[in-house]
């Protein structure tokens, strides 16, 4: 290991951020603007805005192998792969090569992981929701793990904050498990929707169809044009129409002058200093020329994902943190949650023959969680939320019978049936035993330490998919849908891209890992903003959550400098 020990004071900077993903783009805006010279730090290669979205405006036909993977792609994005969703021609250079990066499974997780800048942030699904005060008091009223540090009064003001500058469209509905936001005018469902939607509220009293709360423009919003209903987005938006660190943070970031973005730069470690007992700094490897380098600030923000940022944490070992940094509690690696989801519902709805619909709409409809509110259940706790569309099949549908003459000719004209499908998203209780550990045997190409993964859903999960395919059913069956399949394919955790609470938020430094402003306990200029710092998963998705709070932590971060007491 070469370091340039005369480095210090060319390297250091007010903060350090590590990751660019949807907190790290947050962290990275808010530092900068509130005054700090912030060195932004990313592990893969760099991305420009517009100018490398390779695949943004390819038609189908310009693809290679039908959009499907070849031979040699699917060696190197196995895991990726065999979740059946993520990789693809045209999406396949967002995603790591698993040769390169490995990790062990104890049992099944579909860890799914982008490398670059602007991280999962240009690959995200947008969905956008707030967590409830239910969602915040679930752990201290079950008895489950520890209780939140936060109610929803500390954390409103910040989703206000995020919303109004990332724009999330939706429509308004009252609903206490669901908090209304600062919204855009919403899409609108189709006419199928829209009929599912009365007949559930005729049949079933206090579920909800509304239309998905997402990250995507429906009007021009400071300065980014509103979405085209392509429903690309994974490709990158060339109008900046959906949220993304590439379209909103970043440049927001670099427009203060205070950002030095670095790419290539794989954090290993926080540096400890035993002294002040802060960190000093972080060490990182060039990606590219192997070498170790060490930066400095007064501030550290980690936010390279969940597993990411506890990866770095387990590995930054000191005489005072010998098992990991502020591990103190012993939680830092557990309590590893993702939702549980592919488990619901689809039908075919005859009618509506003379309707269709324009564009591509890159959202769908939500149904928000019922169960264990209005409609309790005694063989599991917690809920679910469904998300889901309706559409009619397209030419598509006839290319794997090969056919051919006039009755083939008029199908590619004529749009098949209608068919809508429900799939639920359910929580994941915070179980201690669901862990990450550092694995000092499997290197990755670099010769750094993996983790290994030890994580599974349980009975509550299980007894929750049960019904969450049963409800899909009976919902659509009261809508009149005829050729309902239910359907569960499981997978591992790690499906739902949701991975969170590997360094979990509480009271008390002797049963977690961050206090109520994600600071770490005992090294108090350590912020952690990510997934990892969740306490309990609810059954929302997550990311608007992450910049909430990552917000909220920078304003307390300048607040404390500004005191002297950082």
């Amino acid at each position: 290991m070469n370091i340039n020990i005369k480095a210090k004071p060319q390297n250091t900077y007010d903060a350090i951020v590590v990751g660019t993903g949807i907190s790290g783009g947050w962290a990275a805006k808010e530092l900068c603007e509130k005054g700090l010279k912030t060195l932004v730090l990313e592990r893969g290669r760099d991305v420009k805005h517009v100018q490398d979205y390779p695949t943004m405006q390819k038609h189908p036909w310009e693809l290679p192998y039908g959009d499907r993977l070849s031979k040699e792609d699917l060696a190197k994005h196995h895991v990726q792969n065999r979740t059946g969703y993520t990789v693809k021609q045209s999406t396949k250079h967002w995603w790591v090569n698993d040769l390169e990066n490995p990790y062990s499974e104890v049992k099944r997780f579909d860890w799914i992981r982008g490398y670059h800048v602007g991280g999962r942030s240009l690959l995200w699904g947008r969905q956008s929701y707030r967590l409830s005060e239910m969602d915040f008091e679930a752990n201290a009223k079950d008895g489950i793990a520890v209780d939140w540090p936060i109610r929803t009064v500390d954390i409103a003001p910040w989703y206000d904050y995020v919303e109004s500058f990332a724009g999330i469209n939706g429509q308004a509905e009252g609903l206490t498990q669901l908090p209304d936001g600062k919204f855009l005018p919403p899409m609108e469902m189709n006419c199928v929707e829209k009929h599912l939607k009365t007949k559930v509220a005729e049949n079933f009293n206090g579920r909800v169809i509304t239309i998905g709360r997402s990250a995507n423009l429906t009007q021009p919003h400071r300065g980014r044009a509103q979405c085209q209903y392509r429903n690309m987005c994974i490709r990158g938006c060339p109008y900046g129409a959906y949220f993304s660190s590439q379209s909103s943070t970043l440049p927001a970031a670099v427009a203060t002058g205070n950002m030095t973005l670095r790419p290539h730069s794989i954090v290993t470690e926080v540096i400890y200093d035993a002294n002040t007992k802060k960190a000093s700094g972080v060490r990182i490897q060039d990606a590219e020329t192997k070498e170790f380098m060490e930066f400095y600030a007064r501030i550290v923000f980690l936010n390279a994902s969940a597993l990411g940022t506890t990866q770095i944490m387990l590995n930054s070992t000191s005489d005072r943190f010998p098992d990991g940094l502020g591990n103190d509690s012993g939680e830092l690696g557990h309590n590893l949650m993702d939702h549980h989801y592919r488990a619901g519902a689809a039908g075919v709805f005859e009618g509506f023959e003379d309707k269709y619909y324009r564009g591509r709409r890159p959202n769908g409809i939500y149904i928000p969680r019922f169960r264990n509110i209005d409609e309790q259940r005694s063989d599991y706790i917690r809920g679910f939320g469904y998300q889901g569309s309706a559409s009619r099949e397209n030419w598509m549908r006839s290319i794997k019978e090969m056919d051919f003459g006039a009755d083939f000719k008029e199908s590619l004209t004529a749009p098949g049936p209608w068919r809508m499908g429900l799939g639920a998203f359910g929580e994941c209780l915070p179980y201690h035993e669901n862990k990450v550990t550092l694995n000092r045997e499997v290197l990755d190409v670099y010769g750094m330490p993996t983790l290994s993964i030890d994580c599974e859903f349980k009975e509550n999960e299980l007894v929750m998919r049960k019904d969450m395919i049963n409800s899909a059913a009976e919902m659509l069956e009261a809508g009149g849908f005829a050729d309902i399949q239910t359907y569960d394919s499981i997978g591992g955790p790690g499906l739902a891209i949701h991975e969170m609470g590997t360094a979990r938020m509480g009271r008390s430094p002797k049963t977690s890992v961050l206090n109520k402003f994600n600071q770490v306990h005992t090294v108090p200029n350590v912020f952690v903003t990510d997934g990892a710092c969740m306490t309990s998963s609810a059954c929302q998705n997550p990311s608007l959550t992450y910049m909430a709070l990552t917000a909220r932590a920078a304003d307390h971060v300048v607040k404390e400098v500004n005191k002297g007491n950082l």
